[in-house]
């Protein structure tokens, strides 16, 4: 009789541990990345597939994309405290929703209907780092397979709310206190001239194409050192930079004379427009900030 019992007991274990891993399964990965296959989720449509990224930037690829995907961002670095998450989504990211899951709750963060390519960063405080959850839209037996969606993703210390690329935000003129942050906190501060500007409408975006006098400073090489020759041949003594910042296409921005400082973020070897104010208002920001000691940094005038 014990005997019967206990094998019930066996039996009735088994029977829950099967049920548990057919709604979550834990998916290999490296440290950074993650490139798997969907096909499993997609035979049971109650498979949650999960998998934990210990890095601070990576990618992840979703092939034969099933029900659901959770994306648990773990980094190694404890003793850095990172404060944003960015991600943005591949092109070929169509028929599912991501969200953001923080605090137990979901948030909208891509949308079926919302394709563009555009990079998203929102705040990560609290006691957990948040997850991303991809949930996919029935698409009918033979067109989820044929296709695969993603995303990359970074994790950033110490950003402040003027130099993300939100597209809620971004497109208002920043206030002088924003302006003011912007010039000390930014990944590039660069004083020059708009040479042009792209309209892409597929990606919703539009490329800023700015020549530079002055690099005050960039976090990496995205603007680029142009020597100018004369007819002879002779370099100019004078520098010159030349580089592409991107904007969101609903911001409508226009070709502009005169000199402007442009701030931003850098993502994904990606510049983002953040303020960018005329150089001649700048100065009369900052220099009346200065004159009542209000300003967050001191920054070069030449």
């Amino acid at each position: 009789m014990f005997c019967s019992v206990f094998e019930m007991f066996l039996h009735g274990v088994v029977f829950m541990i099967y049920i548990l891993n057919s709604q979550l399964r834990i998916c290999a990965a490296d440290l950074c990345n993650w490139s798997g296959s969907g096909f499993p989720a997609g035979v049971d449509t109650r498979m949650v597939l999960q998998v934990k990224l210990r890095c601070t930037e990576g990618s992840v690829r979703w092939l034969y994309p099933g029900r659901a995907l959770r994306v648990v961002l773990e980094p190694n670095l404890s003793s850095v405290k990172h404060t944003t998450v960015c991600i943005k989504p591949s092109r070929t990211f169509s028929g599912a929703n991501l969200f953001i899951e923080r605090d137990g709750t979901l948030e909208l963060l891509v949308t079926d209907d919302n394709r563009a390519e555009h990079v998203s960063c929102f705040r990560a405080e609290g006691p957990q780092m948040p997850a991303i959850y991809i949930q996919t839209s029935p698409l009918g037996d033979e067109s989820w397979s044929r296709r695969w969606i993603g995303f990359r993703y970074e994790l950033l210390a110490n950003r402040s709310a003027a130099t993300s690329p939100d597209h809620t935000t971004s497109c208002r003129p920043c206030n002088d206190t924003e302006l003011l942050m912007a010039v000390c906190n930014s990944d590039f501060v660069v004083r020059g001239y708009i040479k042009d500007v792209l309209h892409n409408p597929d990606r919703h975006i539009s490329l800023v194409e700015v020549l530079a006098a002055r690099v005050h400073w960039q976090r990496s090489g995205l603007f680029q050192h142009q020597a100018h020759s004369d007819a002879s041949g002779s370099p100019w003594l004078v520098p010159s930079w030349r580089g592409v910042i991107r904007a969101h296409l609903q911001c409508g921005v226009k070709p502009g004379d005169g000199e402007f400082l442009f701030t931003g973020s850098e993502h994904f070897g990606e510049a983002w427009l953040g303020c960018a104010p005329r150089y001649k208002d700048f100065l009369y920001v900052y220099r009346t900030a200065k004159a009542s000691r209000r300003n967050p940094c001191d920054f070069p005038l030449d």
